[in-house]
């Protein structure tokens, strides 16, 4: 029994082991007497993985959300609206002015490093071996971008008893991004022939276009106090026993059209294997941040991110049969 066992598993790892030592590759043409003559095409698969940074300018999407603000006459002290109503419903204060929390930028830009991978399928053009055409998919995993304060600086009221301008702060994020690609690329292999060298560098210059999905989670908070007067956001939250608005986590997707850049190079390793280095820059025009009731029937933009990049840089194998 052990002996045939054996026997099962010599011939199952022949099986196994063939292929990849097969010199794989796409039927030339027989010419003359039957003479082969390779026009250089390949079936091309590869897989990769590495690290990605991303950046974008966020922006303000609040819209308006329009908060009171009061002033202490003897002191001059100017206070958000929740400060002074947990201050005997503002006895004693006089009214600032009004502003427009939509007037307030954001307190930083989105910057930050995710595990990143991909893969592909493809083939080299026959006669033409150096332009490669891939189908492709990417992925950036979870990217965190918090900020707290979440906007920060110099409002300018109106309609108080004179033109007054405050510094405010307001919210907390705490939130993060994964996005998906799934990308057509045209690439060009820099050598000379109709077969790659081996043990040799081939750089390469690519360039396509993609499809990108990205699935943002955010949770807000209130830790100064003007979001939890604004009953335009009530539905986004609950009211605790200190009269703190407690946001949901909301989750939103965004789908874009992505332009993508890639540079690299490979080495062959055998003659239908290479490693494969490269980067590729992802380019997408909006990501977005939403709050959302309890079930999620109803949203709010809040913040976005505009111009957003993504640079993938990566280490993978590919194979060309």
């Amino acid at each position: 029994m052990r002996k045939r066992n054996f026997y099962i598993l010599s011939v199952l790892s022949c099986l196994v082991g063939a292929p990849a030592l097969a010199n794989w590759q796409y039927p030339g043409t027989y010419v003359g007497d039957g003479w082969y003559e390779d026009d250089g095409a390949r079936f091309v698969i590869s897989g990769r993985g590495g690290a990605s940074f991303g950046f974008g300018s966020i922006k303000n999407q609040v819209g308006a959300l329009v908060n009171p603000y009061f002033y202490e006459p003897e002191t001059g002290v100017i206070v958000a609206p929740g400060y002074c109503a947990n201050k005997n419903n503002c006895e004693g204060y006089e009214l600032a002015g009004y502003g427009d929390l939509d007037k307030i930028s954001p307190s930083k830009d989105f910057k930050g490093y995710a595990f990143a991978a991909g893969a592909s399928i493809g083939w080299t053009l026959p006669y033409r071996p150096q332009w490669r055409i891939e189908a492709g998919w990417d992925h950036v995993a979870k990217t965190d971008y918090n900020a707290s304060p979440m906007f920060d600086g110099d409002l300018q009221l109106y309609g108080g008893a004179e033109d007054v301008t405050v510094s405010v702060q307001s919210g907390a994020v705490n939130s993060t991004v994964t996005t998906d690609i799934i990308s057509a690329m045209a690439y060009y292999d820099f050598f000379d022939g109709l077969q790659k060298p081996i043990e040799t560098f081939i750089p390469y210059i690519g360039v396509g276009l993609g499809y990108a999905d990205s699935k943002t989670v955010l949770n807000l908070s209130d830790p100064y106090g003007d979001l939890s007067v604004q009953y335009d956001l009530y539905p986004y939250g609950e009211l605790d026993e200190n009269k703190v608005l407690n946001f949901y986590k909301s989750e939103t997707t965004s789908s874009n059209v992505a332009g993508i850049l890639a540079v690299g190079f490979s080495y062959g390793i055998a003659e239908n294997m290479f490693l494969d280095f490269g980067v590729r820059m992802i380019y997408l025009p909006r990501i977005k941040w939403e709050l959302s009731n309890e079930d999620g029937t109803r949203h709010r933009e809040y913040f976005k991110a505009e111009n957003m990049i993504y640079t993938n840089a990566m280490l993978g194998l590919r194979f060309e049969f």
